[in-house]
């Protein structure tokens, strides 16, 4: 049988990867696409483990209501009746849709338009409020439409590519290559990197700025005043197409000493920086969450923006501001409405003209007359009672919203809950009265679009499993029940991105940004077989423009960019004492809450639990070593993480990653302690700013198990689990330790303890290690000491695979590690070879001291490449303690 290969995209980030996928006997086989102009062919780690994240284990594959099986008749019936009673009762604004930049844009589209055109209220938002909403009031501010003005092709054109608030590494990895590719074929290129935390990115920088957190604003405005002292504006581009630039400078003005003080930076470091903008004609800033997830998020993006349009960096190929997509169609969320703060096709909910026009279009009997509730704001109407009746699609806010515990109850409390999701029990997924049954990345069929305006086709390739449908299809079938059926008689994702196509050129002389008309009529062959292709499409337009403002044109009323003054706040830092500054963010090989990626072994090898990256200085202070548990906690609430000392990382900071959640941890919901307190002008919130405090966890005893079976039952003070090859991997640990060992492993396992085949105790020292076989196979091996467990994970959890013939093998995996004639190869590096730390560094003491190098010998970082910033981490720590 011959198999053929989908051209798809990928489902993580918002760099929008073209995917190939080949389903065959032995699986699907994944591979990345050479004709993508996003990624000609390169994967990440994510992207390349696509193929081990499809399988049905916990997959919802029926609707269900109150817990119970129910037809889609039913399911829809009920939540069609139960929203049309609330609002009849108490109002269209008593009910929300929460939706996901997973989804496509021809869900999106739907949500939309039933919501805001039919139900009447614009009480629809979505995750990408939590990450991007900043950027795009950014960008209606300075250039009257939400529009990236780039393409990714500048990133490789620039001199100085400035990464503001990105782990460009680890968080676009695939661009990241791009950007290496560029460096090393132009050597003269500089990338400077601006994080308060020194991430994998640094590895490659030429200079990185270790930059006070939120003093973002007060060093763009610095180098605004800058280039005015140093004649470096060009005035002819500000004059004949800005506004307001004497208000911006006069806003952007303060001392030297101000400015280093809310930047925590030296002269030299700044006057460095400085000079490299003045002197590269071609700067292309790319920033990200380290911008947006702030209370002064828009500010950020503005002083940005100001410095580009001050100096003509903008709209030319190698020039321009860049934002960089945190999902994979937060941009295509945005073109439909996505957030409760706009209509469809970038038109606003606050001008009349827009509203008539689409409500016109759509033939619809009322449209919102104002703004809805932006995410916090929504699930605070929740916890109140003002919202009665909520759907949440392809997202987890009990793990992923500020005050998570908050939502938590807040969901709790609420009348009617209903999810669409492709998980039976998500966090979130508990609280519904309804869940229904959604597909998947490779059974769902429709289009994104990525960082630089590129439209893409996810196309699926799997059928559907159970009794799962499209997301469109569920809310069209409810919009027909609640009587609007000749609006939604859709029969393909083909009819909905039609009507896309025809709404964005609806009345459109030109005069908005987002338009793709060219498509309005596309037959279902052609949408079959759509390209990849960036907006706008006019129709009958024959050239495509990759970059916007090139002659100088922006959709203000008077075609003229606007500078936005962006005073720095009085503090960049806050001062509750005895607290820490806790910075979140993603890891390289794991995404979101973690429903995709946890099914991944390769990808749970890298990094297996939640941790924290604290400071040497302060894990001195409270009493810590590495490896040992933290507690974390505010007003309340706590989390237990693993302690990573980071010697970069300042003393008032930690790092912990988001991913974690009660599926995977004990107790690794890191924003159940991030507050709500949001920016006031995008409702964004402020993820990387909550004050927490630390300690010592002060655990009595540690263990490391691996399993053939499923951990269900642990009930340890801490545990943490993930996925292998051949079974599962467990890190746990004990605050209370009672005297007899079968009494301690029941309390940290869950599970009545038969005699181990195999054991070792030692009482002087609290050591204990057993192990249970069935036959030659190891079923289970439980390594526990009263400081943290001294295995070698990676050499453990490849015992699961082997067999065990003799009572000798059996006592000598109690050592917890290989033996002198078994190279242990260390905590996993590459996810994609399986390549260990103490592999590389073996390379690099060999004379391996090049990442090349590395990968000609070990393979390490020659396939998706995500790994290279840390294998030149290791070189360059080899080669500096070689010089000391």
């Amino acid at each position: 049988m011959k198999e053929d290969a989908i051209r798809t995209t990928c489902p993580y980030c918002g760099v929008g990867c073209g995917v190939l996928a080949t389903s065959g006997n032995d699986g699907v086989r994944i591979k990345g696409d050479p004709d993508h102009p996003a990624n000609f062919g390169r994967l990440c780690s994510k992207g390349t483990a696509l193929g081990e994240t499809l399988g049905f284990e916990g997959r919802l594959l029926h609707p269900e209501v109150r817990g119970e099986r129910a037809s889609w008749d039913d399911a829809l019936t009920l939540v069609a009746d139960t929203f049309k009673q609330i609002i009849a009762e108490n109002g269209p604004d008593s009910v929300g849709f929460y939706l996901s930049g997973q989804m496509l844009t021809e869900d999106y589209y739907v949500a939309n338009k039933l919501m805001k055109g039919f139900i009447g209220t614009a009480n629809v938002d979505t995750n990408s409020r939590l990450c991007m909403a900043s950027t795009v009031v950014g960008h209606k501010r300075a250039f009257g439409a939400d529009i990236v003005p780039g393409c990714y092709e500048d990133l490789e054109l620039a001199d100085l590519v400035i990464l503001v608030g990105s782990n460009m590494a680890w968080c676009h990895p695939v661009l990241f290559q791009r950007l290496q590719a560029a460096k090393a074929e132009r050597p003269h290129m500089k990338i400077v990197l601006i994080d308060p935390r020194r991430t994998k990115t640094a590895e490659m920088a030429d200079l990185h700025l270790a930059i006070a957190p939120d003093g973002d604003v007060a060093l763009f405005n610095g180098l605004l005043q800058n280039l005015a002292d140093q004649g470096q504006l060009d005035q002819d581009y500000i004059d004949r197409h800005t506004n307001n630039f004497d208000k911006a400078l006069a806003a952007a003005k303060m001392s030297t000493a101000t400015l280093c003080t809310k930047t925590d930076l030296s002269i030299d470091q700044l006057s460095r920086f400085y000079q490299l903008f003045a002197e590269s004609k071609k700067v292309v800033t790319c920033f990200s969450q380290g911008v947006n997830q702030s209370s002064e998020g828009t500010n950020k993006v503005n002083a940005i923006i100001n410095c580009h349009l001050a100096t003509g960096r903008i709209g030319k190929p190698g020039a321009g501001p860049f934002s960089l997509t945190g999902q994979p169609n937060a941009m295509g969320g945005r073109e439909v409405g996505g957030l409760a703060t706009m209509l469809a096709a970038h038109m606003e909910i606050g001008n009349e003209l827009h509203r008539g026009l689409v409500q016109r279009f759509w033939q619809s009997p009322h449209i919102a007359a104002a703004q809805g509730m932006k995410a916090v704001d929504m699930f605070d109407a929740l916890a109140k009672g003002k919202i009665k009746a909520i759907w949440v699609m392809g997202t987890n806010p009990v793990v992923s919203m500020p005050a998570a515990n908050k939502v938590a109850d807040a969901l709790a409390n609420c009348p009617f809950v209903v999810v669409s999701d492709i998980l039976a029990d998500t966090e979130t997924a508990r609280f519904a009265q309804v869940k229904l049954p959604a597909l998947g990345w490779g059974e769902k069929d429709g289009t994104v679009t990525n960082s630089e305006r590129c439209i893409s086709r996810q196309r699926a390739f799997l059928p559907a499993p159970g009794r799962a449908r499209p997301d469109w299809w569920q809310m069209a079938e409810v919009a027909k029940r609640m009587g609007y059926d000749a609006a939604f008689e859709y029969q393909s994702a083909r009819d909905i991105f039609a009507e896309h196509a025809a709404l964005s050129a609806f009345q459109n002389e030109g005069e908005r940004d987002f338009d793709i008309g060219a498509f309005a009529d596309i037959s279902d062959v052609d949408y079959d077989e759509l390209q990849p292709t960036q907006w706008p499409r006019r129709k009958g337009q024959k050239a495509v423009s990759q970059r916007f403002f090139a002659g100088g044109h922006f959709f203000t009323p008077d075609g003229r960019a606007n500078f936005v003054a962006t005073p720095a706040t009085p503090e960049t830092q806050a001062t509750v004492p005895s607290t820490l500054r806790l910075n979140t963010g993603r890891v390289r090989d794991h995404w979101h809450t973690m429903t995709r990626t946890g099914k991944s072994a390769a990808l749970s090898a890298h990094i297996a639990e939640p941790f924290c990256e604290v400071s040497p200085e302060q894990a001195s202070k409270i009493g810590v070593r590495p490896a040992e548990l933290v507690e974390i906690t505010t007003e309340g609430h706590s989390v237990l993480a693993r302690a990573i000392l980071n010697p970069h990382l300042s003393d008032d900071q930690i790092f912990v990653p988001m991913h974690w959640n009660g599926n995977f941890s004990s107790n690794g919901r890191i924003n159940a302690l991030v507050c709500d307190q949001t920016d006031p002008f995008s409702g964004q919130p402020a993820l990387k700013g909550a004050q927490v405090k630390l300690r010592s966890a002060q655990m009595g005893l540690y263990g490391f198990m691996v399993s053939q079976a499923a951990p269900e039952a642990l009930s340890s003070s801490y545990w943490a689990k993930a996925i292998t090859n051949n079974g599962w991997r467990v890190d746990l640990a004990q605050k209370d330790v009672a005297g007899d060992i079968e009494k301690t492993v029941r309390a940290m396992c869950g599970w009545e303890v038969a005699a181990a085949d195999v054991h070792y105790h030692d009482a002087t020292t609290g050591q204990h290690r057993l192990a249970w076989f069935e036959g030659p196979q190891l079923q289970c091996a439980l390594f526990l000491a009263p400081e943290p467990v001294a295995v070698s994970r990676a050499w453990a959890v490849g015992q699961l695979a082997k067999e065990f013939e003799s009572p000798a093998e059996r006592y000598r995996l109690l050592a917890g590690r290989p033996g002198k004639d078994m190279p242990d190869p260390g905590p996993i590096v590459c996810s994609c070879f399986s390549v260990g730390a103490n592999q590389i560094a073996d390379a690099v003491r060999n004379g391996s001291v090049s990442v090349a190098a590395i990968g000609e010998k070990l393979s390490a970082g020659t396939n998706c490449g995500s790994c290279k910033p840390e294998i030149s981490e290791f070189i360059n720590e080899f080669t500096l303690s070689v010089a000391q």
